[in-house]
Order: structure tokens, then sequence, then C-alpha cells
């Protein structure tokens, strides 16, 4: 997204760190932070929209319109090894591996596309309704994030709605679900403009913690309101959780803390 587009969600997000910080000890959710394991080179002109790791590389969708690319990344040094340009009209999100091929989403276009996971060849077009913002899969369905505190549950051959996943905080509704990777049976969000990630129980969208990320060197960059936390990717193999942001120079290999007050 655009934080020039969105000024109540702005206005959303800055409640959401307020009531993190303040009430963190009455929170029913836990709050967890993280230890930096390893830093990574990021081209500081991505504009992180979708990402994900498969077979020791990273891929990457990048926004806004002219700019948006869906890419190969090497982990080591963050060189870009191939890259496809989105049509520059449209507004590039989020992006998901399935079946030999890259889904991408679009943001207002209600357009999306299917890509060669390979040759990044575009193999077909589909459609959906509202907004597209960001995709992930659990093996069996893909999950679609659009900015509501709904989360789509789809079929990942015709795309068609199979259910929905109303997700919660404390009983309220969460806005602004962003960026998803599913991990270890449960869905982390990105929380558009904060430095929060969301751990979402797939089964009933209760949020079970909060992941706070602040403190890493570029959630404190407010004279560049778009750089903000955007980006989670997962190495299922190593067991290895990736951050990033939109613009960001670099990204971050992470381990999760346990959340205040567990045992250790």
């Amino acid at each position: 997204m655009s934080s020039s587009c969105h000024p109540r969600l702005r206005a959303f997000a800055a409640c959401l760190v307020l009531a993190l910080s303040s009430g963190a000890a009455e929170a029913a959710v836990p709050i967890q932070g993280y230890r930096v394991m390893a830093v990574y080179p990021h081209d500081d002109q991505a504009y992180t929209e979708g990402l994900f790791y498969l077979h020791g590389l990273l891929y990457e969708s990048t926004g806004i319109e002219g700019r948006s690319t869906i890419r190969k990344v090497r982990l080591k040094d963050g060189a870009v090894l191939k890259s496809q340009s989105i049509a520059p009209n449209l507004f590039g999100e989020g992006i998901v591996n399935w079946g030999g091929q890259i889904i991408s989403l679009t943001w207002r276009s209600q357009v999306g596309f299917r890509w060669d996971l390979n040759s990044f060849a575009r193999k077909a077009t589909f459609h959906y309704p509202g907004e597209g913002w960001a995709l992930t899969q659990d093996g069996q369905h893909l999950i679609m994030s659009d900015g509501t505190p709904s989360l789509r549950v789809l079929d990942p051959v015709t795309f068609r709605e199979i259910r929905r996943i109303k997700v919660t905080a404390d009983g309220q509704p969460v806005f602004n679900l962003n960026e998803l990777e599913w991990v270890k049976g449960e869905i982390l969000a990105n929380i558009w403009q904060t430095n929060q990630i969301a751990r979402i129980d797939p089964r009933t969208g209760a949020v079970k913690a909060w992941i706070d990320l602040t403190g890493i060197p570029e959630t404190a960059r407010p004279a560049d309101a778009d750089a903000v936390l955007n980006g989670i990717a997962y190495d299922q193999e190593h067991d290895r959780l990736f951050i990033t942001g939109k613009n960001w120079p670099h990204l971050y290999e992470i381990r999760l803390t346990p959340p205040k007050g567990a045992a250790r």
C-alpha cells in the first residue's frame, strides 16, 4: 500500500501502536520479541509487497505503478537473479508459490496472474472482487488478505472463495492485515504501518500473540512514511524466519523470544 492513500488507516495504525505500548501489561494477547540471528543486504529501492523462501532462494514482489515486479533473489547478498515487470498501470501486491507457479495479486485492479516459477513467463490471468494485499498457503488452500479483518481462504486452482477467517484480538477485529506467511500451523501477518506481526490461529482467527519488532533499525525511519515493515518469509527446512520492509536496505533473520511473563 501507499501510506499517502489511507489517512484513516494511518490513524488506526497509530491507535494500535498506542494500545500495544501503553496497555501491554493488561492486554490479554501476549507480546513477544525477537533476536536477530543474521542480517542480509536488501534492495532499498524494492517496495516490498510479498515475500517467500523456496529451495534456497527468496521470491519477492514489489509495488508502485510503473515499478511493480516479481523477483528471484539470492539471500546472501540480495542479488536479483531474475525479474519480471508487471504492466505499468498496475500496482503489484502479494505473491505465493503453488504447483510450480507464482501467483500474484494487484492492489485495486481486481486482477491477478500466474507465472512459471522458473522462467517467470506469464501463464494465466484471473480476477477477484475487492482489493488484493497478500497471499500465503497452507499446503491445501491459498490465504489472501485485503486490508479488512477477514482473510479469504481460496481454492488454489480456481481461486474460488471457500470461507473467511475473521481475525480478532481481545475480541476486537484487526484491520490492515498485510503480508502473510504460514509458519508452523499459524498465519503470521504484518499489521500495515506498525512494527507488529500478528500470530493468528487459522481455525478461530484469534491473535495468539503480537510479535513486536520495534528496535529493528529501519523501524525508526519517520522521514520515510512508506518504508514500513512488510515482508515475512519462512525456511521450513532450517527453521529460519526472515523479515524485511518496503525500501529497507536489510533483510533480517530473526528468532522469536517467549512472550513477556511466559516460562522460559
